[in-house]
């Protein structure tokens, strides 16, 4: 069995679009949260959303990109590249058939498929863009990475509502680690603040209506009212230590467990009793051949919905055991938003950060945590704390659970 180890990550998220500003806004709890800029949002009920701010669009493409790939590609390509220029992959110098991609989404090219459809209406089902399904399929995340960088190894795209980031950079671990690849950039990416996806949500009453900023996303405080959407993508690159060590790779991180599952319970709701989430807890530290009292942190699913954070809290509980008070938990939704299908990605990110760099990003937001929800919360300011293991825990739809343990690298 091969150790894998992360030698590279890339990040476009709401609080920053590269390493050195996500690390300061995670840092100093800076918020991502504001009003809506990217359509009219009158009519949704909802005014407030995580967008990406300046996004350096000419770093890696030039304008007429825009018309080939959806956003939720150009981001996952650009975080893709931004691993690989930080781990100093040399591309002529890899095995290309041993080099994959696993980059997941939880809906793909949304606002594509609301423009296109429009256009039908308007104007007929001839004006349709031939570009529209290359444009709007949830796998051309994955595939343009691919072909941008000359992967040519297993390359998916994995969907599984919010945990799709965390099952991606999960199931490239596992390529690895079991000898099928010797590198893969792994993570998630989305872009779906657009009037259907918000109007789906609102309707949905899965997001909030409160239009202050500050208090919009309020995870584990006693009055959370529902997520607010985010965009971004965080990809990380992965490879077998043996292959980071012989190129001299710098290791940021080692990857020791993964945990996956299903509620099997409810179409959106997790199971109150928290044994899905809480078991994929277990199987991830049965991996790494760790006990829930060597957990020092977890980055929590952490919506800012009712029912999601009782679930989380009680299922930590059931994973961690009669230890889970001395393992620290934060949600860096407060203040990236969520993400859906990039959730994972960038929250992997954080964790790894927070590895690091010896520090426990906050929850911001927070005003009184609510007594249903016992755990020991980070909250409004960040801490610094010794962490050797991280954990990471993604929720989605359907039941999908995914949970993705590191440690902190020390060679």
């Amino acid at each position: 069995m091969n150790r894998v180890v992360v030698t590279g990550f890339g990040i476009v998220s709401p609080i920053g679009n590269d390493a050195e500003s996500f690390l300061t806004s995670l840092k100093e709890g800076q918020n991502g949260i504001g009003p809506i800029t990217k359509f009219d949002a009158t009519e949704t009920g909802i005014s407030v959303a995580a967008e990406v701010k300046d996004f350096p669009l000419d770093k890696y493409f030039i304008k007429k990109d825009t018309k080939r790939m959806d956003l939720f590609s150009i981001y996952g390509v650009h975080a893709a590249l931004d691993a690989i220029e930080m781990a100093g992959l040399a591309l002529d110098k890899v095995d290309a058939d041993r080099f994959g991609v696993m980059v997941g989404s939880g809906i793909g090219g949304l606002p594509t498929i609301e423009e296109q459809v429009l256009r039908m209406n308007q104007k007929g089902p001839k004006r349709v863009s031939p570009m529209f399904v290359p444009m709007s399929i949830t796998n051309m995340v994955a595939g343009n990475i691919a072909l941008r960088v000359g992967a040519k190894g297993i390359c998916t795209t994995t969907v599984t509502a919010c945990a799709s980031g965390t099952h991606s950079i999960g199931e490239a671990f596992r390529n690895i680690k079991h000898g099928y690849a010797d590198v893969m950039l792994a993570g998630g990416s989305e872009s779906t603040i657009c009037e259907i996806g918000i109007a789906g949500f609102a309707t949905l009453t899965a997001l909030t209506t409160e239009s202050d900023p500050n208090k919009a996303s309020t995870p584990f405080d006693i009055n959370r009212s529902g997520f607010v959407m985010g965009e971004g993508a965080g990809v990380l690159l992965l490879e077998s230590l043996d292959h980071a060590q012989a190129r001299g790779a710098n290791i940021l991180a080692e990857v020791v467990g993964y945990g996956a599952n299903c509620d099997a319970y409810h179409m959106t709701a997790p199971n109150p009793d928290g044994s899905g989430a809480g078991k994929a807890m277990q199987l991830a530290m049965q991996e790494a051949n760790i006990t829930g009292s060597q957990v020092d942190y977890i980055n929590a699913h952490g919506t800012s919905t009712p029912a999601n954070d009782v679930a989380e809290a009680t299922a930590i509980q059931y994973g961690l055991g009669e230890s889970y008070m001395q393992t620290y938990v934060s949600s860096t939704k407060s203040m990236t938003g969520h993400l859906l299908g990039a959730a994972g990605g960038v929250e992997a990110v954080a964790t790894l950060l927070a590895l690091q760099h010896q520090f426990v990003p906050p929850t911001i937001n927070v005003t009184q945590q609510d007594p249903a929800i016992e755990l020991n919360v980070v909250k409004n300011q960040a801490i610094e704390a010794p962490l050797t293991y991280a954990m990471s825990n993604s929720l989605g739809f359907g039941g999908h659970n995914a949970v993705l343990l590191m440690k902190r690298w020390e060679a």
